[in-house]
C-alpha cells in the first residue's frame, strides 16, 4: 500500500474525498499539502479533523525527508483539473480546457464517460467531446 492510498482511506473515513497531495516549497519551507473535497464544501473544522487524523501516520511514514509542514485544505472553487476523477467530480461546473492541439474549450462539463469529457462549449456554442489524453491543461472557473 502507498502513502497516498492510506491517506485516501483515512480521508474517506471522514466522509471527504482526497483531491490531491503535493509537495511545495515556499519561502524556504517544505509544505506537504493535502487537498480534500466534499459536495457540500469543506469546513475549517473538517480540515482540522483531517490534520489530526493524518499527523500520526505521517510521523511514522513521512512524505518527504527532513522537516516539513502539513497543510490540509480545499483546492478551492477555481482549481486545476489533473486527473479523470477531477473531471468526474466537476460535472456541472464551468471549465477552461486547452488541448494538446491548442484548441480552447470553455463551458460547463456535461458528462464524463469512460475517458471522454463532454463540455457545453460557450465558444463554439455546441457540445464538444474530447478524450482525457487530449487535455493539455484544464481548470474550473467561477463567473463572478
Amino acid at each position: 500500500m502507498s502513502l497516498e492510498h492510506d491517506i485516501k482511506n483515512m480521508v474517506e473515513s471522514l466522509g471527504l474525498t482526497l483531491y490531491d497531495t503535493m509537495i511545495v516549497t515556499e519561502h524556504d519551507e517544505t509544505i506537504y499539502r493535502v487537498n480534500v473535497t466534499a459536495k457540500e464544501g469543506v469546513s475549517l473544522d473538517q480540515c482540522v479533523e483531517v490534520t489530526k487524523l493524518l499527523s500520526p501516520l505521517l510521523d511514522v511514514t513521512p512524505p518527504v525527508s527532513g522537516e516539513y509542514r502539513l497543510e490540509v485544505g480545499s483546492p478551492g472553487i477555481e482549481r486545476k483539473l489533473k486527473t479523470l476523477d477531477h473531471f468526474k467530480h466537476s460535472v456541472g461546473e464551468k471549465v477552461k480546457i486547452t488541448t494538446v492541439d491548442k484548441l480552447k474549450i470553455r463551458g460547463e462539463i456535461v458528462r464524463v464517460e469512460d475517458d471522454t469529457i463532454t463540455v457545453d462549449d460557450t465558444i463554439s456554442l455546441r457540445d464538444v467531446s474530447i478524450k482525457f489524453s487530449e487535455v493539455s491543461k484544464a481548470s474550473t472557473f467561477f463567473e463572478w
